[in-house]
């Protein structure tokens, strides 16, 4: 599934594993976590070789994967005192607590911290399961398609969480969202057949293979039957004559810009 893959991740950026299903995302982010180990090659993080250090590394790392790996009869506060405590066992009580209380804030979620897992709709789950992987100042965070089955309103408020927490941190994400690792990311990588295609920053890709840029708006939810996609298509093109509608699908207008 995965190839003579080499890779470089740094710290304070954010790098999107892209590429349709089956081309090795989910594989990668397995490998890196230990999950699943290398037949040959091995990854080192922060100096630490994994085939020999993972006890080591995995006490500065916070996973979030494909699927909520939640408890439908623990509160939301309830299961990040529980991750704290296997996370960073030598805080105090007082130090963890806090950590729970900003994270909770942080993520939106304070106002929901006593309602039970089972109860949260499918954004509430993914912020949950991201506020879990970014508890007790995990260095590297690893996020498998962290924005599956949301809302496209969560799916920003998720983009906006990931961002404010890149500094101090490494982060790694899977997407087959072009838009998603085009807002979030400092470097792109795409794969194919569990390969390497190319890598770099959204702008260098673009200005190397790309032909323009995308437009995305999103109707009001009250909204989305009286939305006049001529009328907006016309401003836009008052503007830029040659941008034009790719996608009118749901909650969403996709245009082709320039």
């Amino acid at each position: 599934a995965v190839d003579n893959l080499s890779l470089n991740f740094y710290e304070g950026n954010i790098t999107s594993l892209l590429g349709h299903n089956g081309a090795g995302k989910t594989t990668t982010i397995s490998i890196l976590t230990g999950l699943f180990p290398t037949s040959s090659g091995t990854i080192f993080v922060y100096g630490k070789d994994i085939r020999t250090d993972q006890e080591v590394i995995r006490k500065n790392m916070g996973v979030c994967m494909q699927h909520n790996v939640l408890f439908n009869y623990l509160t939301t506060k309830e299961h990040l005192l529980l991750y704290g405590y296997i996370k960073v066992p030598h805080w105090t009580k007082q130090e963890l607590y806090q950590e729970v209380k900003r994270t909770l804030k942080e993520t939106g979620l304070y106002s929901h911290r006593h309602k039970l897992a089972g109860a949260l709709s499918g954004g509430m789950k993914r912020k949950l399961s991201i506020a879990i992987a970014l508890l007790g100042g995990s260095r590297v965070v690893i996020l498998d398609e962290p924005t599956t089955g949301v809302d496209p309103c969560s799916r920003r408020s998720i983009w906006e969480i990931i961002s404010k927490n890149k500094k101090g941190r490494t982060i790694i994400l899977s997407t087959h969202h072009l838009d998603e690792a085009e807002v979030l990311s400092d470097r792109i990588a795409f794969l194919e057949h569990g390969g390497l295609k190319c890598c770099g920053s959204p702008f260098y890709l673009k200005e190397t293979f790309g032909d323009g840029y995308h437009l995305t708006l999103t109707k009001k939810k009250n909204m989305i039957e009286e939305c006049d996609t001529t009328a907006v298509t016309s401003l836009i093109q008052s503007h830029l004559p040659e941008a034009y509608l790719k996608e009118d699908i749901g909650g969403e207008l996709v245009y082709v810009l320039p």
